[in-house]
């Protein structure tokens, strides 16, 4: 049985950037750092593996390795973004620090059960912050909210199109 997330790991273009994003701006400490020279297989390497923690356990984790190009590009949102929950006073706080910064903000987005707002990393990629709203929990709840009904009708929808 999965107990639940770990890590998600990125990767990113440089170490002390990111840190400097997800815990100078963000407030996520650096919980860990793995400075990796050989693979399991016995491959040589050298990549950075650094870990931030958030309040549950789990952690966004990203990986610094300067020998293997990557290409960054902005995302859309539909493409990847990072969801993080806060709640609703941070969420305040953190689009006006934001905004008092000078950084990329989008929102204060009202989605019926979160509100969200959006930032850009150094890595170009999409960090949402979401406060759950009243009415969250049935959102998510598929004994109320009809999520295998709306898939379904979906699919048959989108094979139509193909006819």
């Amino acid at each position: 049985m999965i107990k639940g997330l770990h890590h998600n790991a990125y990767r990113c273009r440089d170490s002390e950037e990111t840190r400097r994003f997800y815990e100078g701006f963000l407030g996520l400490p650096l919980v860990g750092a793995l400075h990796i020279k050989e693979s399991m297989t016995g491959r040589h390497t050298d990549v950075l593996h650094t870990f931030y923690a958030m309040d549950d356990g789990s952690c966004l984790a990203f990986f610094e390795a300067p020998d293997r190009p990557f290409e960054f590009r902005d995302q859309h949102d539909y493409d990847l973004h990072i969801a993080v929950e806060v709640d609703n006073d941070e969420l305040h706080r953190m689009f006006e620090k934001g905004k008092a910064e000078g950084r990329e903000v989008r929102g204060i987005s009202n989605h019926g059960f979160i509100h969200s707002i959006y930032f850009r990393d150094p890595n170009g990629y999409v960090i949402e912050l979401t406060a759950k709203q009243p009415g969250a929990e049935d959102a998510l709840n598929p004994a109320k909210n009809g999520a295998r009904r709306i898939l379904d009708t979906w699919q048959k929808e989108k094979q139509a199109e193909k006819v």
